[in-house]
């Protein structure tokens, strides 16, 4: 077998990527991961992570992504700091094509992820991890008993609303238009809850702080009056992107733009899996990644075994 020709590609590294990796390796497949432009995905722009198992003091984002690389490379991943350009699934073994040269692989593992969606405004990126989370779920138990604004109007910004209001002191929803997109059931549950107000026709133009959130300043996009709010957490609900774009007419996306898996973690091509937040548009969670990645490459593992039999 050439340096080019592997039995497992896995696109995208992060928690699902590197845990497929680390089973894939360990079923002695030798995968090679394409770490992608984002190596380690969401979780390396995270500082404290609390809430995945075996580290009862926390982990930084970071160090938690690194030490996932290193068990996968331990057991004989090779991993490559490469973006994948485009593929070919119309045929086995598939190509895949990085930096102007072409790989094969008798199985594929798409772990791409998906990439929360910003208000793009410079002191957004500056402080997030310092009070910007886009993962109420995550993130929430930093801000308890706090003031916290939630920029969104859709059903899952309300869920992350109702969840943050039994733990903060007050969610303040921010909501670009007079109306929610949410579902009549999720708008009731918000509006009857208490600690959960609204801010109509309304858009975050700037987050105040300098090492830590301490407010955002608004403006109302019909009066164009500006307004400040102090809170101490800003959390941004306005959906995800599926990280899709290299796969489309390749393989079946659903209408979001997400993997469509048909049984498992199969795709609609045989021998080729997905796995993580590119089929998630639920969870979002590292473990809940963690565990699609391993399944995949158990899939991908007996498939192969079936194909050489």
């Amino acid at each position: 077998m050439s340096e080019r020709t592997h039995k497992v590609i896995i696109i995208g590294s992060g928690p699902a990527g590197y845990t497929a990796a680390i089973y894939a390796a360990r079923a002695t497949l030798e995968p090679l991961v394409f770490a992608g432009a984002e190596p380690g995905g969401q979780l390396t722009t995270t500082t404290d992570v609390e809430n995945y198992p075996g580290f009862p003091e926390g982990v930084q984002g970071p160090e938690l992504m690194d030490k996932f690389k290193s068990q996968a490379e331990r057991f004989g991943s090779r991993v490559v700091m490469q973006e994948v350009d485009t593929v070919d699934f119309s045929k086995r073994p598939f190509s895949v094509f990085s930096n102007g040269v072409e790989y094969f692989s008798e199985s594929i593992i798409i772990a791409t992820g998906a990439s929360a969606k910003w208000l793009g405004i410079e002191s957004e990126q500056k402080l997030r991890g310092k009070g910007v989370s886009s993962c109420a779920t995550c993130d929430g138990f930093f801000f308890k008993d706090k003031d916290v604004v939630l920029v969104g109007g859709g059903d899952v910004a309300l869920e992350d609303a109702i969840f943050l209001s039994r733990i903060v002191k007050s969610v303040t929803v921010v909501h670009r238009r007079d109306e929610l997109r949410a579902s009549k059931i999720m708008q009731e549950r918000a509006f009857n809850n208490k600690k959960i107000k609204f801010i109509w026709d309304t858009e975050v133009t700037e987050v105040l702080g300098t090492d830590r959130v301490e407010g955002v300043r608004t403006v109302n996009n019909k009066t164009k009056e500006k307004n400040e709010i102090s809170c101490q957490g800003l959390f941004i609900a306005i959906g995800h992107t599926p990280n899709t774009k290299i796969f489309k007419d390749q393989i079946e996306l659903d209408e979001k733009g997400y993997v469509q898996t048909v049984k498992y973690t199969y795709t609609n091509i045989e021998g080729v899996f997905a796995c993580g937040d590119v089929v998630d548009i639920r969870y979002r969670q590292a473990v809940t990644a963690a565990g699609t990645g391993c399944a995949s490459a158990i899939d991908a593992e007996r498939w192969i075994e079936e194909h050489e039999s």
